[in-house]
């Protein structure tokens, strides 16, 4: 019921920037907390920072400083701006939604995930 397509993810030099976008469609008035996650070659799938409906956020210890999370819930979309690159940060990103379908059914919808290098 809810479609995730994350985009913005290529090779960056270290100390660099690169912005994620993560555009929602199907039934987006289900969506609570949305979030980013990240996964490297041979390791676990790693929360990166989420964003309630509200705007509160939270991020991972690792890119406290370093990344912002955001939504902009005009266009539906919501993005991962990431600041000061390092090496360690390269994996593939995946936006997520849960979403509360009521009568207490609740499910984490994923998009396909973008590729981040960083690399000199």
């Amino acid at each position: 019921q809810v479609q995730l397509v994350e985009s913005g993810g290529g090779l960056v030099q270290p100390g660099g920037s690169l912005r994620l976008s993560c555009a929602a469609s199907g039934r987006i008035s289900s969506i609570n907390t949305m979030g980013w996650s990240r996964q490297a070659p041979g390791k676990q799938r790693e929360l990166v920072a989420t964003i309630s409906r509200l705007g509160s956020t939270d991020y991972a210890d690792s890119v406290v400083g370093r990344f912002t999370i955001s939504r902009d819930n005009a266009n539906n979309t919501a993005y991962l701006q990431m600041n000061s690159l390092k090496p360690a940060d390269t994996a593939v990103y995946y936006c997520h939604a849960h979403a509360n379908l009521g009568y207490g059914a609740a499910y984490t919808a994923w998009g396909q995930g973008t590729q981040v290098t960083v690399s000199s």
